[in-house]
């Protein structure tokens, strides 16, 4: 007995030891030098600046646009802003640092759900390659409402599982609560919604199709309903107020857009998302036109390993389903719910008629991870494969640690797009002389709210020039605009832009070159 307790306490202490380590790695690979790796454009520049407005007293129930579509989301991921925001003194690397956390609290998340649902070790594993994949950490220090996805994904299933275990109502309603949170992250969490409505629905009925398991399940969905309008609310709020305008838009979005996927067809979608959720997350997979330092055959054998894997990872977790139910053992509750987020999260994706981007994959960033890893510590434990497992199991451990590592941000200089915004903001705002002052920007593809954002925490905010009805005496037309070039050469007299050709007819009296842009003012046209 007292041996039993020494090893059991050995067991608790190696695998506490060895988290802590994973965690103290993940923080390590998210936090370091964040304000010097982390995006910080246009949309970001948007985000702070309705996070600001909202610590200044102007709420709001809209969240950010959508890339594409032309619909809002839910405004939940500003308000998860504002205190970061607030906390590092309006400086925007506060909310990327929560962005940090988000992700360092899901490899925590990863093993603890693996630890209840399959094994602590497995756990470890899974753990331990999230949080070194490149993708997931490029996704993990910079501030943009899809990056906590991948946590209240795995917490919403997490806590449906528990649901079900414990026949809790409250845990119902959590979950629905969640969801509703996910949603307003991004709207490609209707996947996820999926996932819970299928899952629910089997386990409610899979034992008994009576009339008490209907009511059960009824019930089930009631509660979970109830509580994703409540996580759903805000945004629920504005569209009932207006009439509904993005529900429409949503639903166009996901089913009804043109055909610009990777395949015309259901299986080639299909099997190009299944491969890269393996193979670009947990794999860093790169296609031919970005790896060019490697050759087709290279990249062919490259490709053709990870489909082997991830085709065995996904078999033992079919098999331990099937298992599970022919033993009629009570761990097809747990099977379940990794069978239903890799089939339905896959499947949906096959009637999704848009460019399928990485981050959309985020509701399902953990899985990969969870599956890869009961693979290997199934190869590694098998006893008929004895040594042979064993050493199969360590190679490709250390062959797919090393392709991680070799993907990692750090290794690359930084882009520095949060001081380069800054210095050229500074720039334009030490040139006014503290005067009334226009803005615009000329770009391929970005927009200005990073530089206003810091005109407006400096107190002296750009005036923008509104349309003639709206200002027919041009009361917010300055006697001075300054003009960003990002896109260069750049002609910025006679542009059509509007802010620029609102200002009127001008004349250039200042250009610069700051960092990478060049700077212009012009002030009005005087003849002389």
């Amino acid at each position: 007995m007292n041996i039993f307790k020494i090893e059991k306490f050995k067991n608790l202490f190696s695998n506490n030891f060895l988290i802590i380590s994973i965690l103290i790695l993940a923080s390590f690979l998210r936090l370091y030098r964040i304000a010097d790796y982390m995006t910080f454009l246009g949309d970001e520049g948007r985000d702070v600046l309705v996070a600001c407005n909202i610590l200044h007293g102007h709420l709001t129930l809209l969240g950010p646009t959508s890339s594409v579509g032309g619909f809002f989301l839910g405004p939940i991921y500003y308000y998860f802003m504002t205190p970061f925001l607030l906390l590092f003194n309006y400086n925007p690397v506060g909310p990327a640092v929560m962005v940090a956390l988000f992700g360092i609290a899901t490899v925590f998340l990863i093993y603890k759900f693996c630890s209840e649902f399959l094994n602590p070790k497995i756990g470890l594993i899974a753990a331990f390659f999230y949080s070194i994949s490149p993708l997931v950490i490029n996704y993990s220090h910079s501030s943009w409402n899809p990056n906590p996805l991948p946590f209240f994904s795995l917490l919403s299933l997490f806590t449906l599982y528990n649901a079900f275990k414990k026949n809790s109502f409250k845990l119902f309603f959590a979950c629905g609560i969640l969801l509703g949170i996910a949603m307003q992250l991004h709207y490609l969490a209707l996947f996820l919604g999926a996932v819970v409505f299928f899952y629910t629905l089997f386990v409610s009925l899979y034992k008994s199709l009576s009339i008490r398991s209907i009511v059960s399940l009824i019930k089930r969905y009631i509660v979970l309903f109830i509580g994703f309008l409540v996580g759903w609310s805000p945004f629920l709020a504005f569209e009932i107020r207006h009439g509904f305008p993005d529900f429409k838009s949503i639903s166009d979005f996901i089913l009804h857009s043109g055909n610009t996927g990777p395949g015309n067809g259901l299986f080639p979608i299909i099997s190009d998302v299944f491969f890269r959720l393996f193979g670009r997350l947990v794999f860093f997979f790169q296609y031919s036109e970005q790896f060019y330092s490697h050759n087709s055959q290279t990249l062919m054998l490259w490709k053709t390993g990870i489909l082997v894997i991830a085709i065995l990872s996904a078999s033992l977790l079919f098999w331990n389903f099937y298992k599970s139910l022919k033993d009629k053992s009570t761990n097809y509750y747990k099977y379940a719910l990794l069978f239903f987020w890799l089939v339905v999260g896959v499947a949906l994706f096959g009637f999704y008629k848009k460019t399928i981007y990485d981050y959309y994959f985020s509701f399902m960033f953990p899985l990969p991870f969870i599956l890869f890893g009961t693979f290997l510590y199934w190869i590694f434990t098998n006893k008929k494969l004895a040594l042979f497992g064993k050493i199969i199991s360590t190679l490709l451990f250390v062959a797919i640690f090393a392709l991680n590592i070799s993907g990692i941000p750090f290794r690359y200089e930084p882009n520095r797009q949060l001081n380069q915004m800054k210095t050229i903001a500074q720039f334009v705002n030490d040139k006014t002389d503290n005067k009334p002052f226009n803005f615009a920007i000329i770009t391929a593809g970005n927009s200005d709210q990073a530089y206003r954002y810091f005109f407006t925490i400096w107190n002296h905010p750009s005036t923008t020039i509104e349309r003639p009805l709206v200002d027919p005496k041009r009361k917010t037309v300055t006697n001075q605009l300054f003009i960003v070039c990002e896109s260069l050469p750049c002609y910025p007299l006679g542009n059509s832009l509007w802010e620029i050709a609102g200002f009127g007819r001008a004349d250039i009296v200042g250009h610069w070159n700051v960092s990478v842009v060049e700077i212009y003012k012009l002030v009005h046209y005087t003849g002389k």
